[in-house]
């Protein structure tokens, strides 16, 4: 399952892998830009995450990291989207991982500073899909999907895979005598 935080609409995909081939099972946006409270909007994010969640059983879950801007407020703001997002996936023990966007679109485009509708257009082909989804948030939760399929869950950013190049135990592991217990 990928995920492209928002708080006002977050897109998600979900893939299924079957070798080197990909097919869409399902995307779409979660839309909470209605409502007025920012905790309200969380709380939307939340439960719609876990509605999919229940329904599709994902394996794992690649999200977007956020792109560093000049409003504070509005990252602090996606931060806690991405939180909310993550923390949906943790409580039904789905491990995730983070990916850069320039990261996802380079793994989807070839070009890390492609536009949304150039990857919206990969993503098209990559899934053999007749027709694109009417919303790219949602087409940015496939190649967020894609391209951790394709990397194999070795993001970027971080994550919670045990072992795994960004966690905290490979981290312990190899910076023996920083961390104390």
């Amino acid at each position: 399952m990928g995920i492209d935080p928002g708080t006002i609409v977050l897109g998600y995909g979900i893939i299924a892998e079957s070798g080197s081939s990909y097919r869409m099972l399902d995307c779409g946006t979660i839309r909470v830009g209605k409502m007025d409270d920012h905790a309200l909007r969380l709380k939307g994010i939340h439960d719609g995450l876990q509605e999919l969640v229940d329904l599709h059983l994902p394996d794992e879950l690649a999200i977007e990291a956020p792109f560093y801007g000049k409003n504070v407020q509005s990252m602090l703001k996606l931060g806690r989207a991405q939180g909310v997002a993550i923390a949906s996936a943790l409580s039904r023990g789905i491990p995730f991982q983070e990916y850069a966007p320039r990261r996802i679109k380079q793994a989807i485009t070839g070009n890390g500073s492609a536009s949304k509708e150039q990857v919206a257009s990969m993503v098209q082909n990559i899934l053999g899909l007749k027709e694109l989804p009417k919303a790219l948030d949602a087409t940015d939760g496939l190649a967020t999907a894609l391209c951790h399929a394709f990397s194999k869950g070795q993001g970027n950013m971080g994550g919670n895979k045990k072992g795994s190049k960004g966690s905290w135990t490979a981290f312990v592991q190899s910076n023996p005598g920083r961390v104390k217990d």
